[in-house]
């Protein structure tokens, strides 16, 4: 659902700085844990941590310094990965936990981390549900919005805080490094076939659960990480469903 509005709005290089930025919450905060056995440190809360404060600072970067935007995020970007690694090296131990936050583990996965995964997928929906008109006004005519009355800052720090907390529920299946395929192919493989928001968002939600169904089988058949194999299945689909859609419009151009 909000990888929809990141397609919409064009906010992919966005998306993908937060998920890089959060490996350094992750590393610093394990650094700490294991360094001065603060337990409640844990690399998930750095990643929540980092993920909405990234966040934050981009959208306040996008509104205000729209010129050095690019330029901006690509450091954001870079400090993020760079204080990670360092963070990394210097930790103490074997660092397994950040392997697979990296390259994500879904057989990682725990039953109290699917509790908490259920939970912020039901503050995402619930957010996403409330505030959808105004959400869909922010991402195809901001300046309308604005005209509407609708407070476009305040909704768009909202609208960034959502890709945050998705990124978070993102890299325990495919790791930091390759969420932003899950964040943004099923909705662009879904916007091949319709261009209504609503139905975009169902579409999008059933590819990218087809996509983990298929990549978790082939990952066992082929004994391959699972992580790298799902972002690899959804990239696959979408380099054949390309071309397909657009012999498919030249043939219905012909045809008529």
């Amino acid at each position: 659902m909000v990888g929809a509005f990141v397609v919409v709005k064009r906010i992919a290089f966005i998306a993908g700085c937060i998920s890089h930025s959060i490996l350094g919450g992750m590393g610093l905060c394990l650094l700490l844990q294991r360094t001065y056995g603060i337990e409640w440190l844990t690399p998930m809360l750095g990643a929540f941590a980092s993920a909405i404060g990234s966040a934050l600072l981009l959208g306040w970067i996008h509104l205000n310094y729209r010129q050095r935007e690019d330029a901006v995020i690509a450091a954001i970007w870079s400090i993020g990965m760079g204080v990670g690694v360092v963070c990394i090296s210097l930790t103490p131990g074997t660092n397994v936990d950040l392997l697979n936050f990296l390259f994500g583990n879904i057989l990682w996965i725990e039953p109290k981390d699917l509790w908490l995964l259920l939970g912020l997928d039901g503050v995402v929906l619930g957010t996403v549900l409330i505030y959808y008109r105004k959400f869909v006004a922010l991402c195809f005519d901001e300046e309308q919005a604005l005209l509407q009355g609708v407070a476009v800052r305040r909704l768009y720090f909202l609208l960034l805080t959502l890709v945050a907390v998705s990124v978070v529920l993102l890299i325990q299946i495919v790791g930091t490094i390759l969420v932003l395929a899950l964040l943004t192919i099923p909705a662009t493989l879904a916007a091949l076939a319709t261009k209504r928001l609503h139905t975009l968002m169902i579409a999008a939600t059933l590819i990218c659960a087809l996509a983990n169904w298929v990549g978790l089988q082939a990952s066992y058949h082929l004994n391959w990480p699972p992580g790298a194999t799902i972002a690899l299945v959804t990239a696959a689909a979408y380099l054949i469903a390309l071309p397909c859609k657009k012999k498919f419009q030249i043939g219905s151009n012909l045809s008529k």
